[in-house]
């Protein structure tokens, strides 16, 4: 059996509802690779993160996921494109020359959303729940799709973000796709939902969480009461993956 000569992995805080260490150990044992393996690092603090990868010299690539997508940023030495364009990094390269450490910040969550997509479920306007690094993606993705879209968070924050407080029937009429790019809902907080009014829905919107671990979550199941269109979070991570993957072996 031949020694793992690269390390990948996950850092976030907490990873208990990640999927990434099953899909990638699966991907690398379908490939033939058995030199590569996947594992999760609970981080507690990003400013543990250089010390993190001093110490383990056979890591070639991370994802990044809640809550450091854009806290990561500072601590890296390069951003491609994508990364730069939105504003936030779940993917890191890191390669190591004559014992010098060079890390490059990618962003797959835009394009695996994008793929996602079709022209049913946009057929006006958008509202992102959330603005963390997420959202930021999301917001890259419906851009290229000539979407227009505002921002909902907990508290009024500036121009084209709404407070929960603020979406009015004639909002909810005229937004009638509508992301959920916060963690509320994920396991173990499957009790949790983001707080529009779920009673305005309509057989017009489309629900999408990010969330995919439950598949269904209270933000789902009710737009699903409200006859609503729904997706989870599944695929987008699927696509996410495979680009990474891609990046991890070299590509672009």
């Amino acid at each position: 059996m031949e020694k793992v000569k690269a390390v990948l992995g996950l850092i976030g805080f907490p990873l208990g509802h990640s999927w990434s260490a099953k899909w990638f150990n699966e991907k690398f044992k379908k490939e033939g690779d058995v030199t590569s393996s996947y594992h999760l690092f609970p981080l507690k603090d990003i400013t543990g993160f250089p010390a993190f990868i001093q110490s383990n010299p056979l890591l070639t690539g991370l994802n990044v996921t809640i809550p450091y997508k854009e806290k990561i940023i500072p601590y890296l030495d390069e951003l491609d494109d994508s990364a730069a364009s939105i504003g936030a990094v779940n993917t890191i390269r890191i390669e190591r020359v004559s014992g010098k450490i060079h890390t490059t910040g990618f962003n797959t969550d835009g394009g695996g959303f994008l793929q996602t997509l079709t022209d049913q479920m946009i057929p006006n306007r958008a509202l992102i729940l959330g603005t963390g690094g997420a959202s930021r993606a999301v917001a890259w993705a419906l851009q290229e799709k000539g979407v227009p879209y505002s921002f909902v968070s907990r508290e009024k924050q500036g121009s084209g973000i709404l407070s929960y407080q603020e979406l009015t029937p004639e909002i909810i009429s005229a937004h009638h796709f509508i992301v959920n790019t916060t963690p509320l809902g994920t396991y173990p907080g499957i009790t949790t939902s983001p707080p529009i009014p779920y009673h305005l829905l309509s057989g017009n919107h489309f629900l999408y969480d990010l969330v995919y671990n439950p598949g269904e979550t209270i933000f789902i199941k009710s737009g699903k009461a409200r006859k609503c269109n729904t997706m989870n979070g599944l695929q987008m991570l699927l696509n996410q993956a495979a680009l990474s993957y891609n990046i991890f072996s070299g590509g672009i």
